[in-house]
Order: structure tokens, then C-alpha cells, then sequence
């Protein structure tokens, strides 16, 4: 049977009102998920040895004349955070004045890691600000300036949408060293994050790692950090500990694939690789 114009509009039609009614609900999905609770944690109390300055916080050096704590802090408040916390160390006071200068009137609390005990310990110091905070929190490094938006938009709205305790930003390096490795199941599913120093050497071939990026519930964020312990090689509090006491089925990855947006800046000579990239993509 010849197949109609009237039949050919109808189908057409009922093609684009389905197209339409998948794009306004992730539209809503989306203003939904923006529109609920969040605090954002920055891991900003590194010495930075590496950089060769030691009288200057590693997140102070600049990319195009900013500090990198300033592209994490502008990115926390353009996701619709609540509250934004700096952890922070040494020279610490060079880190609050630029950013209370910076960001007048927006609410940036900071809390002190003044011993430095592994990152699990960094985010224990936000207890007394973000504990009973009603909501999730963002956990992102201050030196890694160039995660994108769209990318932790993407994480966030995971989060919410398959309603999970954890989710975690991973990417795929061509060379994984020195970076904690995603272990996962024969399912395909998140297992656990092994770090390089107590990797076996079957870990170590992983290519997927920890950027060390997470958004997690808040209570259930300082439950489980109220559970781990230094019993590892490096005699450290790390907060990738924390997802032995999240349930497996409620921790999602979300896998980006720019490898350079979740890399930190540990050298000089990475400092000016980022800002090469920086420059080119604008």
C-alpha cells in the first residue's frame, strides 16, 4: 500500500512531538537537578614542591594572569553552589585575600588543613562547616583549572537522576602513572579506587583513573570518613577510602574523555602546558 502525504506528516509529526518531549524533560530533569542542594569542597592546601616557589601556594600560580583557585572557585558559584569551601594550608592567607577580593559577598567559608594527612583528612577539616549541611557536596581540586562546566553538569546530573549515594568523574589516560586506578567488576560496574603506591602490578596496567572528583551526599560523605584509617603504605587518610562504606549499587562514574581537563598542575612546565590549551580552545 503507497504510503500517503497524510501519512507521511502524521509520522513526521509524531517523530518531532516525541523529539520534544525527550528534550523538555531533560530540560527539566536538568533545572531540577540544579535547583537542589549543593556545597562544593576544594582540596586547596598542597605545597606544590615541584613548583619552586616555597613561599607561595600551589593553587596561587597563575594560568593567563588568574590563580588556579580562582577557575575552581567561579566554577563552584556557576553550578549553582550554595556554599563554597577552599581547604586550605600553606600561606593560606594568600589564598582568602585574593579570594575575598575576588568574590565579595559570595558565601566562601574556608576550613585549615594545617598538618598535611592525605586528602581523606583534607575534607574531614569541612566537618564543622559541612556536616549537617542538607545536601550534596562537590568535591573538586584546586589545581585543576581547566575541568569545563558542561562536564560537572554532567557528573551532578548523574548524581541525581540515578539517585545515587556517590558518583565519581573518571577519564581514560593514555599513560595512568601516579594516579589512583578504577577498579571495577566483571560486570563493568565500580568496584573500588586502588591509589599507584598500593596498586598490584596487574592494577598498575588500568588505564582508567581517579581525577579525584566526586559529588557525594553529604551524610553519608562524613559517616564513611568517620570510618577510615591510615593503614596504607603512604600513612595517609585517603579520601578515596571512603567508597568502602558507600554501597557499590548506589556509587555511578561518569566518564569523560578530555584527558587534559582533569590532569593537575604539579611542575612549571605543566603550568605553561595548560595555559597553551587555555589559550587555544578560546
Amino acid at each position: 500500500m503507497p504510503i500517503t502525504d497524510t501519512d507521511f506528516n502524521n509520522k513526521k509529526s509524531a517523530f518531532l512531538e516525541n523529539q520534544l518531549a525527550e528534550l523538555m524533560k531533560k530540560v527539566k530533569d536538568t533545572e531540577g537537578n540544579m535547583n537542589k542542594k549543593l556545597a562544593v569542597a576544594i582540596l586547596a592546601a598542597g605545597l606544590g614542591k615541584r613548583m619552586k616557589s616555597p613561599d607561595k601556594p600551589k593553587v596561587m600560580f597563575e594560568i593567563n594572569g588568574r590563580p588556579m583557585i580562582d577557575y575552581v572557585v567561579e566554577l563552584g558559584f556557576k553550578v549553582n553552589a550554595e556554599i563554597v569551601v577552599p581547604i586550605v594550608g600553606h600561606h593560606r592567607e594568600q589564598v582568602i585575600n585574593f579570594l575575598g577580593q575576588k568574590f565579595p559577598g559570595r558565601d566562601i567559608k574556608y576550613a585549615v588543613q594545617s598538618e598535611q594527612l592525605g586528602t581523606g583528612h583534607a575534607v574531614i577539616r569541612t566537618a564543622e562547616l559541612l556536616r549537617d549541611f542538607d545536601g550534596e557536596i562537590l568535591i573538586l581540586s584546586g589545581d585543576v583549572p581547566l575541568l569545563k562546566f558542561e562536564t560537572v553538569e554532567e557528573l551532578i546530573n548523574e548524581h541525581f537522576s540515578a539517585g545515587n549515594m556517590a558518583t565519581l568523574l573518571t577519564t581514560v589516560f593514555k599513560n595512568s602513572h601516579g594516579y589512583g586506578r578504577i577498579v571495577r567488576d566483571t560486570d563493568g560496574n565500580f568496584s573500588r579506587i586502588v591509589e599507584e603506591k598500593d596498586a598490584t602490578e596487574d592494577e598498575k596496567l588500568i588505564k582508567e583513573i581517579n581525577p579525584a572528583i566526586y559529588i557525594v551526599n553529604a551524610k553519608v560523605l562524613f559517616d564513611a570518613l568517620s570510618k577510615i584509617s591510615p593503614e596504607n603504605n603512604q600513612k595517609e587518610y585517603y579520601l578515596t577510602d571512603i567508597f568502602h562504606f558507600i554501597p557499590k549499587e548506589k556509587t555511578g562514574t561518569v566518564i569523560t574523555s578530555d584527558e587534559l581537563e582533569v590532569t593537575g598542575v604539579n611542575s612549571i612546565e605543566q603550568l605553561k602546558e595548560m595555559e597553551d590549551t587555555l589559550n587555544s580552545r578560546v
